[in-house]
This record gives structure tokens, C-alpha cells and sequence, in this order.
């Protein structure tokens, strides 16, 4: 039987009111990035970039999201810290290669639009852009009613950056001997939620404005911090001819990020101890139970980028990072890959 009664948009779930303010918000924040590079404004159906200062340039791209960190924004009511998050883990993706970021995009799926929340998560994404010098000119908001849960959405971006050829990072000159930097992470960064929720909300009953001491921060004030940006130590490392490859330390901890860059006959020998594990980390291993193995392919256990210097130059190299006033932690070597061993780190 044919409805008599008419059904706009909005009786489906979707309101383009909504939209329209969640889209003014967004070009708000998006254009404090914009640079005479960016040729398009949002809205347009696609982002335009001019490339100019690169002689022989490499594009250097990656796509990420920032996984069940969301799940604690939700339940803080809080999505200032996540685009942030969000952009400093591609820049990081892309740092390590050599490269410089030009542009970022973000995705933003929602079952139903709140224009104030949406325009937080971009003020977030606008603030970490213009920190990394690139600009955040594009991307897709998207009112899905039924696909997502009430109060809930989903994040996830793309970043393009450049880098000259000759200077691209592959960690092909990494031999043994280098030494390994390790730069201090501010938290969780955005790996090992699934595991960091169960232990916080469930086996310990904590509230999202739970106080813990030892960690003198709410429980979602912990959980929340957010994931760093490594650029400005790659960069003045790469320009001092200093840095032969870096790892984001993500999913899979140290254990499983560091092996990306070693050439083959190569690993790495990591010294415990030698960095202080955050009080975090330490938490929620004592909450869990959680066995060492597991512990350090889940966590980056207070270390979010690892630097391979070759060590006739480590000296130059933290003299440089000393000026960042970045602190390091030099966190063992590159060895020789034991004949007939598949383990690529190992600790002692």
C-alpha cells in the first residue's frame, strides 16, 4: 500500500541540516591548514595539490585508523584527542621513509551526525595537521543510519607525502653494529585498546572517571593521550646524514615493527631495562596477568619510534636529538641473525 504521507531523507535517518553544519565546521578548521599549495576547497569532488620543490620526488602515502580507541571517546564523551591521534600515526607511517607530509583526508561514518562531535574530531584533525606543517584538505563524512551503534562512529584517514629519491629510507645500509634510539611514546599511542579496555573496564571495574594513583590520571585521561608525532627528530636526523632507518613502533610492539626495516642477516638485541617502561604498561600487565611475549607485542611499552644509527655517528646523532630537547634512550644494537634462528629481536 502506497504511503500517503510524504518520506524525506531525514524519516530515513539521514538530516542534511545536520550535515550542512557538521560540512561548516569542518571547512572552518580544515581551511586554518590550507596553504598556497591547495587548489581546491572542501566540498570540491576531489582535493587538488600542487607538488612544486622536489627535483626527483617519491610520493609516499598510507591509510590507518585508530581501532577501539574510539570505543573510549565514546564513553568519555570526549573526541578532541582522536583526530590528533589519527593524523600523528600516518605522519609517523610515512616519516620513516624520509618522507614529509603534503596533505591528509579523513573518513568520518557515523550511524547519526552530531555536528558538535563531528567538529571536534576535526578540530583535532586541523590542529595535528598544521603541528606537522601539512594541510587537511579533503575527505568524507558519511550518516549511515543502522550501520553504527547510537553515540558511535568510525575514524580512519589517508596522508600523501614526499620525499627526493635520493633520500628515501629503506634501512638497506642498517648493518650490525648500529645503534638503536628509542624515543619515548606518551601512552598507548593508538595499539593494544582491545586488550588495555578489557583489563581497565572489566577485570579492574574502572570507570572512565576512575582515579588511579599510580598513574595520577583518569582512567580514560590515560587512555585518551595522544598518540605523538616523531617527524621533527626523523627530519633533523635525515639532514645530519645521520639516520640509516626508523620504526614506528605500533601493533606488534617492538617485537614485530623492528624486523620491518633489518635487511636480511640481521637483528636486533634489545636490552631490558634500558628505558623506563611507563607506569601504564606496567599496570595493566600486573591487572592481567599478562604474559612477557604477549605484553610486548601488544604495547610499545613507553618507546613509539626506534631510531638505527650507525655508531661511528650515534654521538652526532643525540647531540642533534639533545637541541630537539627530545629525549632518547639508547636501547641496544643490530647484531648478526643467528644461523638457523627465526627470531628477529631479542631480549636480554
Amino acid at each position: 500500500m502506497r504511503n500517503q504521507r510524504p518520506v524525506r531523507y531525514k524519516d530515513a535517518g539521514v538530516n542534511i541540516d545536520e550535515a550542512d553544519r557538521a560540512v561548516a565546521l569542518i571547512k572552518q578548521s580544515a581551511r586554518k591548514t590550507f596553504t598556497p599549495r591547495v587548489l581546491t576547497d572542501i566540498g570540491s569532488f576531489g582535493a587538488g595539490y600542487r607538488l612544486a620543490g622536489f627535483k626527483r620526488p617519491v610520493l609516499i602515502s598510507s591509510a590507518d585508523g585508530v581501532g577501539t580507541k574510539l570505543k573510549v571517546a565514546f564513553l568519555a564523551g570526549r573526541h578532541d584527542t582522536i583526530g590528533q591521534c589519527l593524523v600523528n600515526h600516518c605522519v609517523n607511517d610515512i616519516a620513516v621513509q624520509g618522507a614529509v607530509p603534503l596533505f591528509f583526508l579523513d573518513y568520518f561514518a557515523v550511524g547519526k551526525l552530531e555536528a558538535p562531535v563531528a567538529g571536534q574530531v576535526a578540530t583535532g584533525l586541523a590542529k595535528a595537521c598544521a603541528e606537522n606543517g601539512c594541510s587537511l584538505i579533503g575527505g568524507e563524512t558519511a550518516e549511515m543510519p543502522g550501520l553504527y551503534a547510537p553515540g558511535e562512529y568510525d575514524l580512519a584517514g589517508f596522508i600523501v607525502g614526499c620525499v627526493e629519491r635520493s633520500g628515501l629510507l629503506t634501512g638497506k645500509r642498517i648493518a650490525p653494529g648500529h645503534v638503536l634510539l628509542g624515543l619515548p611514546s606518551t601512552g598507548l599511542h593508538t595499539n593494544g585498546y582491545s586488550l588495555a579496555r578489557k583489563l581497565f573496564f572489566e577485570v579492574a571495574g574502572y570507570k572512565v572517571n576512575t582515579y588511579i594513583p599510580e598513574l595520577d590520571a583518569t582512567a580514560s585521561g590515560e587512555l585518551l593521550k595522544v598518540h605523538r608525532s616523531y617527524l621533527k627528530p626523523i627530519q633533523a636526523l635525515i639532514k645530519n646524514g645521520t639516520l640509516d632507518g626508523a620504526a614506528h613502533v605500533t601493533g606488534g610492539g617492538i617485537t614485530d615493527n623492528l624486523p620491518r626495516i633489518l635487511p636480511s642477516g640481521c637483528a636486533a638485541e634489545i636490552v631490558t631495562g634500558s628505558w623506563p617502561v611507563l607506569p601504564v604498561f606496567e599496570l595493566l600487565r600486573r591487572l592481567g596477568n599478562v604474559p612477557v611475549d604477549d605484553w610486548r607485542r601488544t604495547f610499545n611499552l613507553g618507546v613509539g619510534m626506534i631510531l638505527a644509527v650507525p655508531e661511528a655517528k650515534a654521538q652526532k646523532a643525540t647531540r642533534a636529538l639533545k637541541r630537539l630537547k627530545q629525549p632518547w634512550y639508547e636501547i641496544g644494537r643490530v647484531v648478526r641473525l643467528k644461523r638457523g634462528s627465526k627470531e628477529r629481536v631479542v631480549y636480554r
